[in-house]
């Protein structure tokens, strides 16, 4: 197969920034990547966030790499998760594989429409103290994504508030929480089990052995049974941040087994009836130490 170039999405309430360190990497071996910022967030702050929107910000950005003709990886975590199993879903004809991190709990139902309500009361609230409260010195503290993108101390506080920070040139801003109102009511209706159950391409599912979205990680490897999952240890919610040296290795194992023919395709995929058991079998390129493959 021809080197794949690869797609990075990151969740909400972050940006493109997220990935700074696995761009470095994959670029450093010789892949060609690139990591968008969805609407509402980065350089999209100004507009809304809408899964269509999202989609086809990816869209925009594959169209980019590859010489517009070549395979193409999209990995995402959390929101970034969500949009990369909908994107791999419908089919699109580049793409070769997909990473999918933080994000086997189905966003389904009345659970999550109660937590949009709630997310949108937080908004309101929030902004009506901070309308009535003088502006206090806040404590310099690293968010994740200012940790992951190496930002110093005093810009990572600035983003972690929410403020400008300046990026190599660029100004990002950390979303407030009325993007994450848009985000759940964009996936409230909407199944990324039957999603994944949709994607015929290499899947692999990385998350945190702390993260509280593992939630349903048999029932996701239940729909899609040629998906391989990765748990790393010690790592919670933002495995990509927390994690950086393992989930890279992770991702250029899953490149590297795609060149090489070795990444597990539908036609691959064990019976059913054993989908439900934990397995080992032929994992990542790259070993991640004490991390569990399914």
């Amino acid at each position: 197969m021809q080197r794949p170039a690869i797609v990075f999405i990151h969740g909400v309430r972050s940006s493109s920034a997220l990935w700074e360190p696995q761009l470095e990497a994959v670029r450093a071996e010789g892949y060609e990547a690139v990591a968008v910022d969805l609407p509402g967030h980065g350089s999209r702050r100004d507009e809304r966030f809408t899964l269509e929107g999202a989609l086809d910000v990816v869209d925009a950005a594959v169209a980019s790499v590859g010489g517009g003709t070549g395979p193409v990886v999209v990995a995402g975590l959390s929101l970034g998760g969500y949009v990369t199993l909908e994107y791999a879903a419908r089919r699109p004809a580049r793409l070769v594989g997909a990473v999918a991190s933080a994000c086997t709990c189905d966003p389904h139902g009345k659970p999550v429409l109660l937590y949009r309500d709630a997310a949108h009361h937080v908004a309101r609230t929030l902004t009506s103290v901070r309308a009535h409260l003088p502006v206090l010195p806040r404590r310099p503290r690293a968010s994740a994504v200012g940790r992951a993108a190496g930002l110093p101390v005093t810009a990572a506080a600035a983003e972690h508030a929410g403020g400008p920070v300046r990026l190599d040139g660029a100004t990002a801003f950390r979303p407030g929480w009325d993007v994450v109102t848009d985000m759940l009511g964009q996936l409230a209706g909407r199944s990324a089990v039957e999603s994944a159950s949709k994607i015929d391409v290499p899947l692999w599912f990385v998350n945190g052995k702390r993260d509280h979205m593992r939630l349903e990680e048999k029932k996701y490897l239940a729909a899609a049974p040629h998906a391989r999952l990765v748990v790393i240890p010690g790592a919670g919610h933002d495995v990509s941040s927390e994690a950086p040296d393992e989930y890279t290795a992770v991702l250029l194992g899953a490149l590297a087994d795609l060149e090489a023919g070795r990444a597990r395709t539908p036609a691959q995929a064990p019976a059913p009836a054993g989908s439900h058991q934990r397995t080992h079998h032929q994992g990542p390129s790259v070993a991640v130490p004490d991390a569990s493959v399914v």
